[in-house]
């Protein structure tokens, strides 16, 4: 795992306590810049992903850019001066994903990425701030306990700010949100917004209307430019022995994301694989991955995507590798052995060993497609964006796609008017009514009954839902989160955006959150993962789709379809950009299947219940019945295994990451799980 941290200090001499020459360091750091407001690297940072510029005239300001970033030593000069006059912004419109720390004197800026797969945290420590871009750190720094009530929420309403807050799995350690930045002057902290949104207050008028061709050229600019940011960086070659291949390979899964940034980084003019020089030919193409699932029998879904794959891979500019997957790479398997500790739960712990199977056969820069769903799909509450704007007419397709999409049915006829109905009750519903109704039904235990993909929209439309895993919890922690909502929506001064809107902005950042943790877990050593579709300037570019195209049915396939076209790459195989979930869900049930013994076993005592979050014997019950195929939301089931295991993790963990005279004694949740000790 990779990540910076660092502090800002009060004034020394201004307060009791604080000192500049302070011992305590994390273990195996590399200083940056040194006292009183140290930063430092840790990890297995390369030389290219690591660059700062001091101003010229000599003045304390300077700008650490970490990660991957196009812009010239000479842009980011620019872009500290803008910054020192308050432009921050700027800071943010490079290709590119990366984190920057801004130092102007004792101001220090730290600013996060739109999506949130980039985050940064801080805490209170010592009357001033420690901040990073891990939260397990900070917790070992100030000997946290445990926040027992974030992972209710997090399990109650995943995809919910109100329920989240700015809050981690430990106790005192914040979360800076998508979007906005953490300034610290002197140690005190203030997160300020660098992105203006839209405002609920004009939604009475239409919004101008957004220009397709535009936006889609625009979109495919961003991808290109996002692609080329990785291109042009040096090539990798692992030492002798590991596993990804040295230069830049792909995921290739015959859908429509991975496919897009693969077929685009084929195509950019340069040697896309190894360096010049080193190895054959084939070395120099692409190398495009694809996981070939050979536990779950024969799933027509996943066989016309192999298909798809193996004729797209057909590009002299691609080589293709297949990687077989038996039933040791299904969900759940190995799930009891030790594996490496995430910042926070998440359901990539679960599928973890499948993912990394696929990526240890990758490159040292490997693509992959996450966020393409979240930044380009039109969340479902988006229909009531619609009609705030007056534009029934937009409705009519999407709803009847909705219609249709659970198959035939006996009352058909009547759906387009369920979800039209749904959508203009979301539309007349104010926010803080919406939050407060989503906390009544957590209080009553008034959860949807598991259906299709017709339920799922008609449930999404509404401000706040509970979670799959909610209905699982005790009445205790669902009580909790209740409160937390309803002090949410008490608290004055919120900018409320339209429920579509808003819906997406969570929902996007979940799946970045996710993603960060699937990083983590699934970290191949000497491997750089790059998810393009989470890159500022590609969010950003997304976000100009007019409503219109964006709520359409396939609207993700067409438009990265268009993407393709206007960079030169037209022909693509028959069923290209159709939906891969059906083969996903039907892998993760068989691994339930496989894996249930072991699931009863892990919550026969879980750390959950001693926490006072669920009851074992409900839990268990569950699990049999998914193992048995009856209808239960497995993605609860997911959330709440990989959350117990997570809990397991990391209080088996010993050490901590800092060293020094001055190092806790104690490692993070020095509390344990509540009546849980260590």
């Amino acid at each position: 795992m990779r990540w910076l941290v660092g502090w800002s200090s009060a004034a020394v001499g201004q307060l009791p306590g604080v000192r500049a020459d302070r011992t305590l360091h994390p273990v195996g750091a590399r200083l940056l810049w040194d006292d009183p407001d140290p930063l430092w690297l840790v990890g297995d940072w390369r030389r290219d992903e690591v660059r700062i510029v001091h101003a010229e005239n000599g003045s304390m300001a300077r700008l650490a850019v970490l990660g991957h970033c196009a812009a010239s030593d000479a842009d980011l000069r620019v872009g500290l001066f803008a910054a020192r006059g308050g432009a921050l912004r700027h800071l943010t419109a490079w290709a590119g994903s990366y984190t920057c720390v801004l130092q102007i004197g004792r101001r220090i800026t730290v600013l996060g990425d739109l999506a949130g797969a980039r985050p940064v945290f801080h805490t209170r420590w010592e009357r001033g701030t420690a901040y990073g871009t891990a939260a397990l750190p900070l917790a070992d720094l100030t000997e946290a306990a445990l926040d027992v009530t974030y992972l209710a929420a997090l399990l109650a309403c995943p995809d919910s700010p109100e329920a989240l807050g700015e809050g981690t799995p430990y106790a005192g350690v914040r979360r800076v949100p998508p979007g906005h930045a953490l300034i610290m002057r002197d140690g005190v902290p203030e997160v300020s917004g660098y992105e203006p949104t839209a405002s609920l207050a004009v939604a009475g008028t239409p919004a101008p209307a957004a220009d397709p061709e535009r936006a889609i050229a625009g979109i495919r600019d961003a991808l290109v430019d996002a692609v080329r940011t990785r291109l042009a960086g040096p090539r990798f070659v692992p030492e002798p022995g590991e596993a990804p291949a040295p230069g830049v390979g792909a995921d290739l899964s015959g859908g429509s994301a991975s496919s897009t940034l693969a077929l685009l980084a084929a195509g950019l003019p340069g040697m896309p694989g190894t360096m010049p020089g080193r190895g054959s030919a084939a070395g120099q193409r692409l190398l495009a991955v694809t996981f070939n699932d050979l536990a779950t029998g024969t799933v027509r879904a996943r066989e016309a995507e192999l298909e798809r794959a193996r004729s797209m891979a057909a590009d002299p500019r691609l080589r293709h590798v297949v990687v077989p997957g038996g039933p040791e790479s299904l969900p759940y398997a190995d799930l009891l052995d030790s594996g490496p500790l995430t910042d926070e739960p998440g359901p990539s712990l679960i599928t973890a060993e499948r993912h990394r199977r696929r990526l240890a056969a990758g490159g040292a820069d490997h693509f992959v497609g996450h966020g393409a769903r979240q930044v380009l799909d039109a969340h479902p509450a988006r229909l009531a964006d619609l009609l705030l704007d007056r534009r029934r007419r937009g409705l009519l397709r999407p709803v009847t796609a909705l219609a249709r999409a659970d198959g035939p049915s006996g009352r058909s006829v009547l759906v387009p008017f369920t979800v039209y109905r749904a959508a203009r009750r979301l539309a007349r519903t104010s926010y803080r009514q919406g939050v407060e109704d989503a906390a009544a039904r957590l209080m009553n235990r008034r959860f949807e009954e598991h259906g299709g993909a017709l339920a799922a929209s008609l449930a999404a439309l509404t401000w706040c839902r509970p979670g799959p895993a909610a209905r699982w919890l005790t009445g205790e922690a669902l009580a909790e989160v209740s409160v937390r909502l309803q002090e949410a929506v008490a608290r004055p001064g919120r900018t409320v955006e339209r429920p579509g809107e808003r819906r997406a902005r969570a929902a996007l950042a979940r799946h970045a959150a996710d993603h960060r943790v699937f990083e983590q877990a699934a970290a191949v050593r000497s491997q750089r993962l790059h998810a393009p579709f989470l890159d500022n300037q590609v969010v950003r570019a997304c976000r100009e789709l007019p409503e219109t195209l964006r709520v359409q049915p396939g609207a993700r396939a067409t438009i990265l379809r268009s993407v393709l076209a206007g960079a030169g790459i037209r022909e693509l195989p028959p069923g290209w950009g159709a939906n891969s979930h059906a083969s996903t869900a039907v892998a993760v049930r068989a691994g339930l299947r496989s894996a249930v013994d072991d699931l009863l076993d892990l919550f026969e005592a879980p750390l959950l219940a001693d926490a006072g979050l669920v009851e074992a014997r409900v839990v268990r019950g569950a699990l049999r019945a998914a193992a048995d195929g009856e209808p239960v939301p497995v993605d609860g089931l997911t959330d709440l295994v990989a959350t117990e295991v997570w809990l397991r993790r990391l209080l088996a963990r010993r050490g901590s990451c800092w060293t020094g005279t001055e190092v806790p004694e104690q490692r993070a949740v020095a509390g344990g799980v509540r009546r849980l000790p260590l």
